[in-house]
């Protein structure tokens, strides 16, 4: 095609992986050249491919047959933030603004618009662009669900599966062995994860961020269900879950990383607490990465379709600076800035939560 007559989008996919991506990517670029007959840039390895303008184009038999994979086929990276960009030299780490780099390479490739998908990170890098004079349009993606102004992000449900599934195996493990189980998921800051696999997966006690647990509420618990005759339990916690008055479990710091901070350890420390204190042998499982792999739900395939549609006609609105989102069953338009502006936090009268206490699941209140 000549560049001079064809429009031409680009498209990357910054912070972590997540099961859906690549279904976002397949419409955007089917929805960008069946529709309105444009090119589809692809960079590489998010921020990082569009700071070293690494990129390639995406044909249509390019995307055909990567509705159900997991991951991104242009690959990731949350450590190419082009404001603060990681550089090592003899006096150790430094940061450097490339971001004028950026909008060179952008313009280079006579781009009309770049369409990003990512969580709070990576929309907030593209709220930047839009700010310098950037055609952005943002994509909500994050398997933690802390994305404001959208319902649910896609991954989301996905891992929610990954998550209850490795816990039902669990649970024939717990009640064969008699033991207290531990299993830690991933979210950050935020509880959707855990409390959603919690509640699917018949957890007795879910702890989340938003709700600070007490430790003797928590061996309480278990003692009670081991008096009664239940000689197991299941304990969901979220990575970010931390005691009354406590502080978050930290496993390492990377200072280059977009996010720095990297939560984990919360299960092995409770673990050892509860053991102490009930005498009741506890084992503790990480899932870890296994929450953001394989192949997406069905609900993240249709939702993931539809946000990347959605995204190319905003591209041709020119509503540059907005998010697709999902509100209701509608997708609409939202500003990235507002969207990034906060987290989205499970509510303490969420309905999960009012319907699991009512059924004599702790919260460790």
């Amino acid at each position: 095609m000549n560049q001079k007559k064809t429009k031409r989008i680009g498209v990357l996919t910054g912070g972590g992986d997540c099961p859906g991506i690549n279904a976002v990517i397949r419409a955007v670029t089917k929805t960008a050249i069946m529709k309105y007959g444009m090119e589809v840039v692809g960079y590489l390895d998010g921020f990082w491919g569009l700071i070293h303008d690494k990129h390639r184009l995406l044909s249509y038999d390019d995307v055909s047959g990567i509705l159900t994979l997991g991951g991104t086929i242009l690959g990731a990276s949350n450590r190419a933030d082009p404001f603060r960009l990681p550089q090592k030299d003899s006096d150790g780490l430094g940061f450097q603004d490339v971001s004028d780099q950026v909008m060179e390479n952008y313009r280079k490739q006579g781009l009309a618009a770049l369409i990003v998908i990512g969580g709070d990170g990576s929309l907030s890098i593209a709220q930047g662009l839009f700010e310098k004079g950037m055609e952005v349009v943002g994509v909500p993606k994050t398997i933690d669900n802390d994305l404001s102004e959208t319902d649910v992000t896609f991954g989301y449900a996905s891992a929610v599966f990954n998550a209850t599934e490795a816990i039902d195996k669990i649970h024939t493990t717990a009640q064969s062995h008699h033991r207290v189980m531990l299993v830690e998921t991933m979210g950050r800051y935020a509880g959707w994860i855990a409390l959603a696999a919690g509640v699917a997966s018949g957890g007795d006690v879910i702890l989340i961020p938003e709700i600070p647990y007490d430790l003797e509420v928590v061996c309480q618990k278990v003692i009670e269900r081991s008096k009664k005759g239940k000689r197991f339990s299941i304990i969901v916690v979220a990575e970010g879950a931390k005691p009354r008055g406590g502080e978050l479990v930290v496993d390492r710091i990377v200072e280059e990383s977009t996010d720095p901070w990297r939560l984990g350890g919360v299960c092995r420390k409770l673990a050892l607490a509860i053991e102490e204190k009930t005498g009741l042998e506890c084992r503790v499982t990480v899932l870890g990465h296994l929450q953001r792999g394989g192949s997406p739900v069905p609900c993240d395939r249709i939702l993931a379709t539809r946000l990347g549609c959605a995204a190319v006609d905003f591209v041709m609105k020119r509503r540059f600076g907005d998010m697709v989102a999902l509100k209701g069953n509608r997708i609409l338009s939202v500003k990235i800035a507002k969207a990034v502006a906060k987290q989205k936090l499970v509510p303490l009268n969420h309905p999960l939560i009012v319907a699991t206490k009512a059924m004599g699941i702790c919260f460790g209140e």
